[in-house]
């Protein structure tokens, strides 16, 4: 078979993960002017991902149920990954959302490493914003209040409050970016997308 071949063949079977990708990209560039993951963009990809899971299993002959269930759970893990973070302030409910609808289409597992790919780049990405705007000892007293609130402050509503207050004074990274970069190179390292 001719490498054409293959590609055309990978595309069908696996256009969920491309349809993903692409809307990862789109969150991106949006999060990136905007520093916003609007709803019209997650909360189509999380319902959409519901329908087609339910209908891909009840067309393989497996209950449609089945398939919503593996769905709805990928969307409870996408949501668990980012929702501690958003809950003190640290992180945009459309980046939570868009987590969210990772999971109504890749379900669970892949995911959760979705999410560990997107925590590295994140990560990274941080670290040279911080770096080419040589404002190291800003960011790193910045980091270690953080951190030190964080142990300190049990309440979720009293963290929050204080990153409201901070937010103007600190360099922004939006995380849809991180997102789609470490989820797309999830799928491609495990051979998702092709």
């Amino acid at each position: 078979m001719e490498y054409s071949e293959q590609l055309g063949t990978a595309l069908i079977e696996n256009w969920h993960v491309w349809f993903v990708s692409i809307v990862l990209v789109v969150a991106a560039v949006i999060d990136g002017k905007m520093l916003k993951v609007p709803n019209w963009l997650t909360f189509p990809m999380i319902i959409s991902g519901w329908i087609y899971s339910a209908s891909y299993f009840a067309l393989t002959g497996d209950a449609w149920y089945v398939g919503l269930g593996w769905s709805l759970f990928g969307t409870v893990v996408g949501l668990a990954c980012l929702l501690p973070a958003y809950a003190i302030g640290g992180m945009g409910a459309g980046d939570v959302k868009l987590m969210a609808g990772i999971g109504a289409w890749v379900y669970g597992v892949n995911t959760f490493y979705a999410f560990c790919w997107t925590c590295v780049i994140g990560a990274v990405i941080a670290v040279a914003m911080v770096v080419i705007s040589k404002q190291w000892n800003k960011h790193k007293n910045q980091f270690f209040l953080i951190v030190n609130e964080i142990s300190m402050i049990k309440d979720p509503n009293q963290l929050s409050a204080i990153a409201a207050e901070r937010k103007p004074s600190m360099m922004l990274l939006p995380y849809g970016i991180p997102i789609a970069i470490g989820s797309i190179l999830y799928f491609a390292w495990t051979g998702m997308l092709i």
